[in-house]
């Protein structure tokens, strides 16, 4: 997503093969706005404005999504940005490859954190907290720069590549050796395995544990690390490409079981009584229970959306290509779109799950029509 390697160049036959993943990426980015705005509307904190349903049901449910999504579409990104990876930097050699990414990644992440997020952080100051006075004057006081944000990613991703370039470098290492696409049993053990690591790295940083100033949720990033590294073992071996949709239907299955067992975890927590932070983390079986379901559905679903992408998803329209070309700025400047639109209908005395339903498709359209707007802007694009 943040560069425009990630966007299939539709000149050449090869890369027609690919269109899909340009389309998956316009639907993880759809995910991520629809995320935040769902946290938005469904928990106390977690994001720069909240407004918490009274609704135990669609508490439940929004909890659900949330839980869902978090399993897959993050890491999902490490994995297309990955798979991209190894290809740019045999085009462009080393130098180029790290100038390319220090430019491409760390100017968005300085806008953010010194331009996006403290304007974001006003607009809350002026009409929630009802503080109203000028920006000048909110920005005399602010002491919160080093902010990241939903950039995270962005960082991780610029850490990630980094580190991929020195080791090239240095190891000379070239994955020459061909490695057999995995069936859905591989894939399975595999999340299983990853389960489990989840689970230990847990027990130390539990989910919510934030590494502070950059944001990151260390509990997530096995499989964040994970997922990067087995995209650039798909790319060299054409992975992708060779999933079967044998694999495909057998792992829709296992996303259908991993749905069906999610009632489980209601059960525990409310007759067991247990507390929610236990399957956040620490030493406890839920946390085990609830990171090795977490992967089991998440590589599900990554793996079922792959293979139906390439099956039924390749092609594209100028709707689609404009939507792909104006993600990673959509995924910038979402959070400037979910703010002003939740802090309009503020005042609005309904419950907030109502607010939910009327503002979610208008924050989604809004959020690409304003990516698109900045893609206007001279030399913007040569940046994102």
């Amino acid at each position: 997503m943040p560069s425009t390697d990630l966007s299939v160049n539709q000149n050449s036959d090869s890369s027609n093969k690919l269109l899909y993943i340009d389309n998956i990426k316009v639907l993880l980015t759809i995910l991520v706005v629809l995320h935040h705005t769902f946290i938005a509307y469904s928990s106390s904190e977690g994001w720069y404005y909240n407004e918490q349903t009274s609704l135990i049901s669609a508490r439940i449910l929004l909890t659900m999504f949330i839980s869902i999504n978090q399993s897959f579409f993050m890491g999902y990104f490490f994995l297309l940005a990955a798979y991209f990876t190894d290809s740019s930097y045999s085009k462009k050699g080393a130098s180029k490859f790290i100038k390319d990414r220090i430019i491409r990644l760390g100017i968005p992440l300085l806008f953010y954190c010194f331009i996006l997020t403290p304007f974001i952080s006003y607009l809350v100051y002026y009409f929630a907290k009802e503080h109203h006075i000028t920006y000048f004057e909110y920005l005399n006081g602010y002491d919160n720069w080093i902010d990241l944000g939903v950039t995270w990613f962005v960082a991780a991703l610029l850490l990630f590549t980094l580190l991929y370039a020195a080791v090239k470098k240095i190891f000379k290492i070239n994955f020459d050796k061909p490695v057999a696409v995995p069936n859905s049993r591989a894939i399975l053990l595999f999340a299983a395995g990853l389960g489990i690591i989840s689970f230990v790295v847990r027990i130390i940083f539990p989910v919510g544990w934030i590494l502070e100033p950059v944001g990151f949720q260390l509990g997530h990033f096995p499989q964040y690390i994970a997922l990067f590294i087995i995209g650039l073992l798909a790319s060299k071996n054409n992975w992708f490409d060779q999933l079967s949709e044998k694999t495909g239907r057998q792992l829709k299955r296992s996303v259908w079981l991993c749905l069906l067992f999610f009632p489980v975890f209601f059960i525990v927590k409310f007759k067991l009584k247990t507390p929610s932070s236990w399957f956040s983390g620490g030493f406890h079986w839920q946390a085990l229970l609830y990171a090795f379901w977490e992967q089991w559905i998440g590589i599900s679903i990554l793996t079922t959306l792959l293979i139906k992408g390439k099956k039924n998803w390749n092609y594209t329209s100028e709707l689609l290509t404009k939507a792909s070309r104006s993600s990673f700025a959509v995924y910038i400047f979402h959070p400037l779109v979910i703010v002003s639109f939740t802090l309009s209908v503020r005042n609005w005395d309904i419950e907030p799950v109502i607010k939910l339903l009327v503002m979610t498709p208008l924050i989604v359209f809004g959020s690409f029509l304003l990516g698109l707007l900045v893609l206007l802007i001279p030399g913007v694009k040569k940046i994102i």
